[in-house]
């Protein structure tokens, strides 16, 4: 459906242009003089603004084009180009139309074993005028084409950001990505401090606490049985430490890659991780790292939160972007603001990549993340 929708809507917006710039037309001929006066031109730069403001509607039906906040001089600016452009794809619709027809007209006639214009359908005749209607329409379409981006880089030069604009959209971007690693940096130390204070931190105390019962004991079989409760502990705090240090960042990235380290995750999960990796050759370190780590969050907030039965892993390659997505058949309603989604999409944007969660109520929950690499 939507395949249909798109051509029709494009030939909808070419439709409406022809009689936008007839109108554009007619108002830069009577406006060209009252330009001249600086009380008449505000009313006529007000015009142009409106003019403009009805294009821009006009160019969704065509995908849009990127503007941001237009005068009255650039409206203007954009009326004077924007004319001779509908005009243009008057033409070419006006031969799309007297295309259609002489092929319906010559259809119809030849149907009824008529002549058209004097000639009767042999074969050749029929074969001639078949390769020649799909010759036109094929380049009919391409003007089509055509013009849709015309329409749309007019759109562009004239309304769109200006250089200017887009150093300081492009400042402003880079100035909040750091803001944002600054606060996943803080976030991420206090939730390092938060595991080392309630996990490894109270195993060490329960070990010593036993070793020291274990000194002081006297009863043999009490002493083997405080040893063997020490050593557990000792067990669990270095299981502990290792879980923080993972955390913290993954040696084994380095050293394996990408692939290896999730199959340890996936192993290491508590509930069935299925990981489709399905790169030809291995990102560059920032990538991969994000990468890991969107993982990661991905894996841990479904075996802790989204009383998840499985995940779904997947890592290709689209474009110059590597999409990781993570799919989990829990209940849903993953807050994206929340501390550790929030950190993930500040360093997806570090990279300039993008994050997106879904999780409606009942499930699933998808986070896919696109990381730049090329």
């Amino acid at each position: 459906m939507t395949t249909l929708t798109r051509p029709l809507r494009s030939l909808a917006g070419l439709a409406l242009g022809v009689p936008t710039a007839l109108a554009e037309l007619a108002f830069l001929l009577a406006t060209a003089p009252l330009l001249a006066f600086p009380r008449a031109r505000r009313h006529v730069l007000a015009a142009a603004t409106t003019l403009a403001d009805v294009e821009v509607r006009r160019l969704g039906l065509l995908g849009g084009a990127e503007v941001s906040g237009y005068d009255g001089r650039r409206a203007l600016r954009y009326v004077a180009w924007r004319w001779p452009v509908g005009v243009l794809g008057a033409l070419v619709l006006a031969l799309l139309v007297a295309g259609i027809g002489a092929g319906v007209r010559i259809a119809w006639d030849w149907g009824r074993g008529e002549p058209f214009d004097g000639m009767k359908p042999t074969m050749l005749l029929v074969l001639y005028f078949a390769v020649l209607g799909l010759v036109l329409l094929f380049l009919e379409i391409m003007g089509l084409v055509g013009l849709v981006a015309l329409e749309r880089r007019v759109a562009r030069w004239a309304l769109g950001p200006s250089a200017t604009e887009l150093l300081e959209r492009r400042i402003t971007e880079l100035a909040e990505s750091r803001s944002g690693i600054v606060a996943a940096v803080d976030q991420e130390r206090r939730r390092i401090e938060r595991d080392l204070h309630d996990g490894v931190q109270q195993r060490l105390v329960a070990l010593a606490m036993l070793i020291g019962r274990a000194r002081r004991g006297r009863a043999p079989e009490l002493l083997d049985e405080l040893l063997h409760q020490a050593h557990e502990e000792a067990q669990g705090a270095l299981g502990d430490l290792r879980e923080v240090a993972w955390r913290v960042y993954p040696t084994g990235l380095d050293s394996l890659g990408l692939r290896d380290a999730l199959a340890t995750v996936a192993e290491r999960a508590g509930l069935p991780v299925t990981v489709h990796y399905d790169l030809a050759e291995r990102p560059v370190g920032q990538v991969e790292t994000a990468a890991y780590f969107v993982v990661c969050e991905a894996v841990t907030n479904a075996a802790k939160h989204a009383a998840a039965g499985a995940v779904t892993v997947e890592i290709f390659k689209k474009g110059t972007v590597v999409v990781v997505r993570a799919q989990d058949d829990g209940r849903g309603g993953a807050d994206p603001s929340g501390g550790g989604l929030s950190g993930l999409a500040r360093r997806v944007a570090a990279l300039d990549g993008r994050f997106h969660v879904d999780s409606p109520y009942g499930g699933p929950t998808t986070i896919t993340a696109e990381l730049p690499c090329g």
